[in-house]
């Protein structure tokens, strides 16, 4: 894909994009960014990487009541738009949207094609590294987390995780299972190194509430 084509929907995306911390206008350029180095290494096809990529997030619903359908209504306006542009080619519009629709972390799909699955490498690995931290304490306010850790059990040794109560349980519920769930080799190995990013925090957070605790009196 040339810089002007994707110059324009990126400009397109501005206009579109909301406010939502963890899915605004950097995070879709970021996994445009990681999903272009993926499909460098993994061969796949720009023209439905780069637009699958940038629209993948394109309407977001604060909270979760709508949350199905939001990767559904972003391949469609992703449709819409690539229809628009003439240079575009009109053949690829519908692996842009499939790669769009099977995008979704949680409903846990398999994608089909190449490039459907560096989509959703590119967008797993904003799930770990030091932009997960930021992304998972940046949206727990919004969506009404209002505890960093469970102040008795912070590392979920004794219980299993609850990221509705606690922003910390979000690492041993999703961000440090990641890299298990990469498609591609490339992706894996980005996503391995970022998770020892995770646990140098996790470790130097423990070391931080040790230190503390030991001159904690709660009696």
């Amino acid at each position: 894909m040339n810089n002007p084509t994707k110059n324009k929907l990126v400009a397109a995306l501005k206009e579109k994009i909301n406010n939502d911390l963890s899915h605004d206008i950097g995070h879709a350029l970021r996994v445009m960014g990681l999903a272009r180095r993926i499909a460098i290494e993994e061969n796949a096809d720009m023209d439905i990487v780069i637009p699958a990529a940038l629209f993948h997030d394109s309407v977001v619903y604060k909270g979760t009541e709508n949350y199905h359908k939001e990767h559904e209504e972003s391949a469609a306006f992703a449709r819409d738009l690539l229809s628009s542009i003439p240079e575009y080619p009109k053949e690829k519009i519908e692996k842009v949207e499939y790669a769009i629709s099977v995008c979704s972390y949680s409903r846990g799909i398999m994608p089909d094609t190449l490039e459907a699955k560096v989509l959703q490498d590119a967008d797993m690995l904003e799930s770990t590294g030091a932009v997960s931290i930021m992304r998972t304490f940046g949206s727990a306010m919004p969506m009404h987390v209002y505890a960093f850790y469970d102040l008795e059990d912070p590392f979920c040794e004794r219980r299993e995780p609850d990221p509705a109560k606690y922003s910390l349980d979000l690492f041993y519920q999703r961000l440090l299972r990641v890299s298990s769930r990469m498609h591609t080799d490339s992706a894996r190995r980005m996503a391995k190194q970022r998770d020892e990013f995770l646990k140098v925090f996790i470790d130097e957070f423990r070391r931080e509430l040790e230190e503390t605790n030991e001159y904690l009196d709660t009696s």
